[in-house]
């Protein structure tokens, strides 16, 4: 079979394309790229990210920067919610919004939440959290479109997310992550060890390449947020 996306040959048994993570034979696509005024239109469709936490501060901040090493965003979450409400600045001044990750119930566990453009108000994802799995095995989340259909999933390993939350000193076992379309592994998200801060990268070759990354980013953070607080 011929990948109708990218030209690659695909083995006929095969339902995703394994050079781009198409799905073959005319199922459903992953939502389609929102434009993205005021900036590059591939700010958000690259093929590697990397988010790093910044240490010795008060809040969880983080910053998410580029395979060269440029800043695309900064993050600093607010001490004191009822709902999660997330926002990403283009830098630590914190006057130019680029998106937002917004939680619908207020009760945190349960939410699902909204990634949303900041210029256009457009929805370009949802996050969905796996309560019990997240909160007592390993962390899991579900990647949704905008209008809601389950597309993917993030998920750790069982054995590795038990060793974390449980183990002494298990904050310190590296976190590794698959990122999941339709069933099939296209990415994973690899935590590089560091004593003291945390940082994460993505390789998103593999992740179709119309599907905007700032909900993998947005789910990313969340990570880092939500799990690392109850541990």
């Amino acid at each position: 079979m011929i990948c109708p996306r990218c030209g690659a040959q695909a083995p006929a048994e095969g339902a995703f394309c394994g050079n781009c993570g198409n799905r073959i034979g005319g199922e459903p696509q992953v939502a389609q790229q929102v434009a993205y005024s005021g900036a590059p239109p591939n700010l958000w469709f690259e093929n590697y990210y990397k988010i790093t936490k910044k240490v010795l501060a008060l809040t969880n901040q983080y910053w998410i920067t580029d395979q060269q090493g440029r800043n695309l965003g900064y993050t600093k979450q607010k001490m004191f919610r009822l709902k999660e409400d997330i926002r990403i600045f283009t830098d630590d001044s914190m006057t130019n919004e680029v998106f937002k990750i917004m939680q619908a119930q207020i009760f945190d566990g349960w939410g699902t939440f909204d990634v949303i453009d900041s210029r256009t108000n457009t929805c370009v994802g949802k996050i969905k959290r796996k309560y019990l799995m997240s909160g007592f095995v390993a962390d899991e989340y579900f990647i949704l479109d905008p209008n809601g259909q389950q597309i993917g999933r993030i998920a750790e390993g069982v054995g590795r997310g038990l060793a974390r939350k449980y183990m002494p000193l298990g904050g310190l076992v590296p976190e590794h992550v698959a990122v999941e379309f339709y069933g099939q592994e296209v990415a994973r998200i690899n935590q590089q060890f560091k004593i003291i801060g945390d940082s994460w990268e993505v390789d998103c070759n593999r992740v179709p390449p119309q599907f905007d990354r700032r909900t993998m980013l947005g789910c990313m953070i969340m990570m880092g947020m939500i799990e690392r607080d109850r541990k």
